[in-house]
This record gives C-alpha cells, structure tokens and sequence, in this order.
C-alpha cells in the first residue's frame, strides 16, 4: 500500500499577484501547525510540493519537525489562470468546471492541468512503492486529481472546499489502483469529513 497525503496549502495572501511567490497570511502561518499536527503520527516518508511558495510554506514545518527535506515537483503546480489578474474568478471557475478544455488565452484548461498532475503522481508512485508520501499541493490542483479518481467530484465539491485551507486527501494505491480517498477538515473536531 502507498499512501499519499496531499496538503493543500493554508490561507495565502491575494493582495500578492504573483502565484509563485504568494507567501502565506499570519494566519496561513499559524494554522500550518495544523497540518504538522495531523501528519506527525502518520510515518511519513518523504515530502514533496509544488514549486509555490505558499504550498512549500505549508508543509516546511512539518518536513522540519520529521527531518525530511522537501523536494519540489513543478507538474504539481497550480493552474495557470492567464497573465493577468482576473476580476470575476467565480465566472471563470463555474466555466473551466463545466468545460475542462476552457481557458483564457494565456492559462491552463483542466484537462492539462489534470494530466500533468497525474503524471507527477504517478512518477511519485513508481518511486515510492509502498511508502507514505506528503505532497504540497493547491485547490484546483488536488481537486482535479481528486476528479481523475472520482468523476462525481465536480463544481459543487470544489465550492464546498474553495475556502478550506489547509486541507488534507489521503489516497490508498494497492496494484497501481486507487483504492480509498479520504478527506479531512483540520479544523473539524476529529478532523474526518
């Protein structure tokens, strides 16, 4: 069995545009304890994470407290929306949800988003046969993969966690299958969904 947590970051601060270096809020910072919290019983192997800052920050004070070193995987990263900033988010999300081939003429469909964080997954699985792995990851990001497995994972689902950060899926492969995925709202006493 390989199992695989995907954290997705804590509350980052928007007033920073750029997606790469958007750091986290006082209170992202706080409520990543959270997370260091949930995985610290939980064997971990190793810890991997999108480029971006904010899900690097996520998961760095567990990685410090396990003594891992987080490896960054670039396919883990988030969608790109376009070049710019968009005023009308809501608009543009309720549309890639109900066509995974739209876009902006600058960013990123959910399909290709959905494959290449597919494929870094899978690299991730082959080389971590049978060990328990931490990935640092986004909304969009875990929610397609989430998608992947389970195709009644659509809109409605990604509203309910859109404001959900930080958030934990932990998923089960046996044979090269997904076998389980499990949520857990940090924040909810027991932390099950």
């Amino acid at each position: 069995m390989t199992t695989v947590y995907f954290v997705r970051h804590a509350q980052p601060n928007y007033e920073n545009h750029d997606d790469l270096s958007r750091e986290l809020t006082p209170k992202g910072l706080r409520d990543r304890e959270l997370v260091t919290r949930f995985l610290m019983d939980k064997r971990i192997d190793a810890v991997l994470s999108s480029p971006y800052k904010r899900a690097v920050d996520t998961v760095a004070g567990f990685a410090e407290a396990a003594h891992l070193e987080i490896e960054t995987m670039e396919d883990f990263r988030e969608r790109r929306v376009d070049s710019g900033w968009i005023a009308d988010f809501e608009e543009f999300c309720r549309s890639q949800w109900a066509d995974f081939d739209y876009k902006l003429s600058d960013g990123e469909t959910l399909n290709e988003v959905q494959r290449r964080n597919i494929r870094a997954l899978n690299a991730v699985l082959a080389r971590y046969e049978g060990k328990n792995i931490v990935i640092g990851s986004h909304g969009t990001a875990l929610s397609v993969v989430i998608n992947h497995f389970d195709r009644s994972f659509g809109y409605a689902q990604f509203q309910q966690i859109r404001n959900l950060m930080p958030w934990v899926v932990r998923f089960a492969f046996e044979d090269g299958m997904c076998r389980q995925i499990q949520p857990y709202n940090l924040f909810a006493p027991g932390g099950a969904e």
